[in-house]
């Protein structure tokens, strides 16, 4: 069940308008806000005049309200009912400096009420909060129409979208990521940079996969029964060897009581191809696990690959995957076969069963690849995402964009699913012109909106939006 949330409302004012639409609003907005679900902080009416802020000794009130609220606040949410003093709305967010993402809303007149005991000037007003706020660099976002009402559906859509927005940029600078196991050899393509990430808040935690394997090797089979129900209860094992079943649930049971010691929200696993060696399964099915519970977990320890999961997963609460760029669907230039081996959520899929790694079976040996979750992407909207940090360049780069998966025929092994997604060929140059990697993160949902606006503006990475 994902937390409420909670935002701060500053409701502006300005003495020569209108002061019945301050106090207006702001029940208004209020009043919204807590039908929809959501926390409220905002200064009393009683407060300041109406609850509203236009004195710098009324910014300052609600400064220190937000300041006392650090903690709980997601997001603010500036309302305009009249022109409101952009200074007043500055002063408060630069005081404050919570360091969360900025909606502005205004409401718009009624055309019927242009009177000055009515009329509202919120239209013109929101250009002023904007400049002042550019003046004192304070990142902001708009309302998808200049104007909107707050009890309108068009503004319940720019709700769900601001929530989205706080979600992503919130929760990836909170993120921990633990990188379990060495980058394998023969993927330079995973190679990233910890400083750039420590630099936007994404921590990584490592540990080498010999820690791993002596827990599990130290673990009594009773301590892994719990995980062991889980996994049969997850997926169709008919097929799997009682003995490969146990290792998973053993590797399961340490990997998450290690994430939870070191309070790590996302992972990061090799495998390609020392577990299947020297221990005798893959790790698909535990990682596809984390993954549904909106705990990613990307393979061959690519950390930026689960970084992007993990900001999709934020944004539209759901679970993400890694897949690779893989194949060319016949002759159309905007499609494509995205692929795994597969460690993909079962919310993917339409059908799915457990079986055997068929590429590494053939230099490890079958019985020693079980655990792979095998079947077909169901069909539906898809967003996907790749991040990487550009050393050269000194940023963090990446691209975003949407498609869908489609029911076109494909009979192949692992985890797998025919992309459309329009100028498809103009997305691949870019990816390869700009030398970004093979892997990108999907996610079954339209959340390429949110996610660029977190990742550009609150956090300041250069992403590319792809339209077709």
């Amino acid at each position: 069940m994902p937390q409420q949330m909670t935002f701060g409302v500053i409701v502006g004012n300005r003495g020569f308008f209108p002061d019945h639409l301050a106090q207006s609003g702001r029940e208004e907005m209020i009043r919204v806000l807590e039908s929809a679900g959501y926390g409220v902080v905002a200064v009393g009416a009683d407060e300041t005049k109406y609850g509203a802020i236009e004195t710098r000794a009324e910014a300052r009130r609600c400064a220190e309200l937000f300041s006392k609220n650090r903690a709980k606040i997601d997001g603010i949410i500036v309302t305009l009912p009249n022109f409101g003093d952009e200074r007043a709305v500055a002063e408060t967010l630069k005081t404050a400096a919570l360091n969360v993402p900025v909606l502005i809303q205004a409401t718009p007149d009624d055309v019927g009420r242009m009177t000055i005991a009515d009329r509202r000037d919120s239209f013109c007003g929101k250009m002023s909060v904007c400049n002042n706020l550019q003046q004192v660099g304070v990142p902001y976002s708009l309302t998808a129409r200049h104007t909107v009402k707050p009890d309108s559906d068009l503004f319940r859509k720019d709700l769900n979208w601001f929530a989205a927005v706080c979600r992503v940029a919130n929760g990836l600078r909170k993120t921990r990521v633990g990188a379990i196991g060495a980058r394998p050899a023969a993927f330079n393509t995973v190679r990233y940079s910890e400083k750039m990430l420590a630099q936007a808040g994404i921590d990584v935690e490592t540990i080498d996969l010999s820690e791993i394997l002596g827990r599990v090797a130290r673990m009594p089979d009773a301590e892994a029964q719990p995980k062991l129900d889980q996994i049969q209860a997850y997926v169709s094992t008919a097929s799997v060897p009682a003995e490969s079943l146990m290792k998973m649930a053993k590797l399961g049971a340490v990997i998450e009581k290690w994430m939870a010691e070191t309070e790590c929200t996302v992972s990061a696993v090799q495998c390609w191809t020392a577990l299947e060696e020297y221990f005798g399964v893959v790790p698909c099915t535990v990682m596809s696990m984390m993954s549904d519970r909106l705990l990613p977990s990307a393979c061959e320890v690519d950390v930026c690959g689960v970084v992007a999961m993990h900001a999709l997963a934020l944004a539209s609460e759901t679970p993400s995957a890694l897949l690779d760029w893989n194949n060319n669907y016949g002759d159309d230039p905007d499609k494509a076969v995205c692929f795994h081996c597969s460690n993909l959520p079962k919310h993917f899929f339409s059908e799915v069963r457990m079986d055997y790694q068929e590429i590494i079976a053939g230099s490890v040996g079958k019985l020693n690849t079980f655990g792979t979750m095998v079947g077909r992407v169901k069909s539906g909207p898809m967003t996907f995402l790749r991040v990487s940090t550009d050393d050269g360049y000194g940023a963090i780069r990446g691209y975003v964009g949407e498609g869908e998966f489609t029911d076109d025929p494909l009979d192949t092994f692992g985890g797998a699913g025919v992309v459309m997604i329009p100028g498809l060929q103009e997305l691949l140059h870019y990816i390869c012109e700009n030398g970004f990697e093979h892997h990108v993160a999907a996610n079954l949902s339209a959340c390429a909106s949110p996610v660029e606006e977190a990742l550009t503006k609150y956090l300041g990475w250069e992403i590319v939006r792809h339209d077709g």
